[in-house]
């Protein structure tokens, strides 16, 4: 979910996806960002697959189902600030797998998965692990949401923040 941009990896998810023993299907949800030229590239890489689909620009309640019915949350990122898309599929009780930058990270802590940034092979294990575990998925599932919206609290944010400023 997001932009669709080289950073943010795409590209190792669909050849991760494409080697998995799985009849899951693959949402790529979002639109190119700058050029429509890695969107293409992800489309030919994805070509042979009937299994991955791209949605195009997603908002309101098509973004809200899609967050609500994935399986899993996937963020193959390389690059990311504080990733938005990744603090949504939380709140909305998502199982989470991202790759090991800080950036995502620190935002799942221990309530989320991680694979070496850019390793087609790790995200490819990781992803099969979790096909096939379907019970730690939904334990993850069921914990996610109470955790980020703690973490993430915008009343204490705020609190946190006008405070420092007294100081």
């Amino acid at each position: 979910m997001g932009r669709i941009v080289p950073e943010k990896g795409e590209h190792y998810l669909i050849q991760a996806f494409k080697q998995l023993e799985t009849d899951k299907k693959l949402v790529i949800a979002g639109g190119a960002s700058d050029t429509d030229d890695y969107m293409k590239q992800l489309k030919e890489l994805a070509s042979d697959n009937n299994r991955i689909i791209f949605t195009g620009f997603v908002q309101g309640e098509l973004l809200q189902e899609l967050y609500s019915n994935a399986y899993v949350y996937v963020l193959p990122s390389d690059l990311e600030g504080m990733p938005l898309s990744l603090l949504e599929a939380m709140s909305f009780g998502n199982c989470c797998l991202t790759s090991d930058i800080p950036e995502c990270t620190e935002v799942i802590g221990h309530h989320g998965f991680s694979f070496k940034k850019g390793n087609v092979e790790d995200l490819k294990e990781k992803l099969q692990e979790l096909c096939k575990q379907e019970s730690t998925v939904q334990d993850y599932q069921e914990k996610a949401s109470d955790y980020i919206c703690r973490k993430y609290d915008w009343d204490v944010i705020v609190q946190k923040t006008l405070m420092l400023y007294q100081e």
